[in-house]
């Protein structure tokens, strides 16, 4: 608060409410104080937090909380956080040779698939697919089973993806068996639907699905 003693207009932005000090309406913390680190473990650390990045962060908590240098101690609080670390560790690795994918041109066209697999089982579901349209960025999450199958896959696809949005011109994957296998290619050669498989440390060929998979792994 000293540090705004010699301004007239930015003390009358402090109010006392309950004995507890405000600042322009938000709760002042003691920078001293544990609460500090309590309260970016809750905002950033947690499931409600999601380990989202310094400005989701800092935007969360300028709706409720003030203390001198907040920005700083929020960002130096992120970039210390393991898991985000490791979360984002992925994005480094060297590129490919493949070519970046063309701009989609119409939504559900083009479209993107992964599988986030090894997760807590939920009523025996461990596993869930991922369908990202390519110009919208919008997704779809579909729970399934750790024995998932080629043809499994291809009927929820049907029902839950082709149903809605229709037969997509194109999916980009990586190279898991249910996009090799024989069954899968031969169903989309049918329907006229370009499969393009993805390399593993190529950061733009299938860079969608494992975009919203980061995001998805850190909310779960």
């Amino acid at each position: 608060m000293e540090a705004h003693s010699t301004n007239s207009d930015t003390i009358n932005h402090y109010s006392v409410k309950e004995g507890l000090l405000y600042w322009q309406g938000r709760l002042v913390i003691p920078v001293e104080d544990e609460l500090v680190n309590r309260i970016l473990q809750e905002y950033h650390s947690s499931p409600i937090g999601g380990h989202a990045g310094v400005t989701r962060t800092m935007a969360r908590l300028k709706t409720q909380f003030y203390w001198p240098k907040m920005q700083e101690h929020v960002k130096d609080f992120v970039q210390k956080c393991l898991i985000c670390q490791q979360a984002k560790a992925s994005h480094t690795l060297p590129a490919g040779l493949l070519q970046p994918l063309p701009i989609p041109q119409q939504v559900w066209e083009d479209i993107a698939m992964d599988f986030i697999t090894g997760l807590p089982s939920y009523g025996g579901l461990t596993v869930i697919m991922v369908v990202v349209d390519r110009l919208t960025k919008y997704a779809h999450f579909i729970p399934l089973k750790a024995d998932y199958t080629s043809k499994i896959v291809a009927e929820v696809f049907m029902n839950q993806i082709v149903k809605l949005h229709g037969i997509p011109k194109s999916i980009v994957s990586d190279r898991d068996k249910v996009f090799t296998s024989s069954f899968w290619q031969n169903l989309f050669k049918l329907h006229g639907t370009t499969l393009a498989m993805s390399s593993a440390y190529h950061p733009q060929s299938d860079g969608q699905s494992e975009i919203v998979n980061k995001c998805l792994e850190m909310y779960l």
